[in-house]
């Protein structure tokens, strides 16, 4: 075998033949660590999976990753990959039980940063206890495709799935944590810009911190603020939900180091992807309640209530502002920061 075909990604890693048998033996299984007592399917090398589903709402999700940098501060794409699959279940109330994971790269990739991401994405994995049940590679020519895109679907389970477009009048409106810092950490690595206090990305899965406010009880709507930030989430829910939302600024929680780069870029941290924040919409009698549920995990130490459902301006979002004004909150017209995830 070439020197190249060795380090990099070739043609013939995706024909199919035995470089593509080397390239999922070698380099992308092993990185899974895959048993025989798991689930029928990726680990046999089968055309599908066996999973077993707990009783419940089975809910699906998918989506695409084609983040850049592949690798930034705090994460990376194999970690991303996973995580926002997992959290899209996550703020539908439903466990995640199973993940399947298609990859594309480009030839000339490096297979050493190809183990990278894929051993970051088995970690979140078993940190979820959360099987790949299947998966597919496809290479492209060189210049056909910007490094690496990864497929993630998940199926979880829900005893009563919760749509974003639950909320109602009078539901407080609470975030799991500071907003902006997985795309300015991005925007700062992507830039090369040289800050006194590094910003990390906020990646990470939500169930571990969602699942104890579930079983509280009260919690009427959900969503994860990625592409659009805190800005977009607000606005969809309250659209779909057709009530306003009012919102204090102050109480929204934002790092300082995200502030001090969004004020020099003139890009507002409420506009920037989260991935690993929630949107939580609660009915009154149970806020006081899944706020200290979710500042007992150390994912949600940063948690606050930040607004409530009205009926005025229906399908807006109302911003107090920290001087004393009120303006609308409005839906971006596109994300400030492209691929973000």
């Amino acid at each position: 075998m070439s020197r190249l075909s060795d380090e990099r990604v070739t043609s013939l890693h995706g024909a199919g033949g035995e470089l593509m048998g080397k390239l999922l033996a070698e380099r992308i299984l092993p990185a899974f660590r895959l048993r025989r007592a798991g689930p029928i399917g990726l680990d046999e090398l089968d055309d599908g999976a066996v999973i077993e589903l707990p009783p419940g709402q089975v809910v699906v999700t998918t989506d695409n990753h084609a983040v850049k940098p592949f690798f930034f501060p705090g994460g990376d794409i194999g970690k991303l990959a996973v995580c926002g699959t997992a959290n899209d279940l996550a703020v539908m109330g439903a466990q995640p039980v199973a993940i399947t994971m298609a990859l594309l790269l480009e030839e000339g990739f490096s297979l050493a940063d190809l183990e990278a991401i894929l051993t970051s994405a088995a970690r979140e994995l078993a940190d979820l206890g959360l099987p790949l049940v299947a998966g597919d590679t496809k290479v492209m020519g060189r210049g056909e495709l910007d490094g690496i895109v990864i497929n993630t679907t998940g199926v979880g389970v829900a005893e009563r799935a919760i749509s974003d477009a639950g909320l109602a009048v009078g539901d407080a409106i609470l975030v799991t944590g500071t907003v902006g810092d997985h795309g300015m950490a991005l925007l700062a690595a992507r830039e090369g810009f040289h800050l006194q206090t590094e910003l990390t990305s906020d990646v990470a899965p939500l169930w571990p911190l969602l699942a104890p406010v579930l079983a509280a009880g009260g919690i009427t709507a959900m969503k994860d603020p990625t592409r659009g930030g805190l800005a977009a989430a607000l606005n969809e829910m309250a659209r779909k939900a057709r009530v306003g939302i009012e919102v204090r600024e102050n109480a929204i929680p934002i790092r300082p180091e995200a502030q001090a780069l969004s004020d020099l870029l003139g890009i507002s941290p409420l506009e920037v992807a989260c991935e690993g924040r929630a949107v939580i919409a609660v009915t009154a009698d149970h806020a006081e309640t899944v706020l200290s549920l979710l500042h007992a995990h150390p994912q949600g130490k940063e948690a606050r209530i930040i607004g409530r459902a009205i009926p005025d301006y229906p399908g807006r979002v109302v911003l107090n502002t920290g001087i004393g004004g009120r303006r609308f909150l409005e839906m971006p017209v596109g994300d400030p920061v492209p691929r973000i995830c």
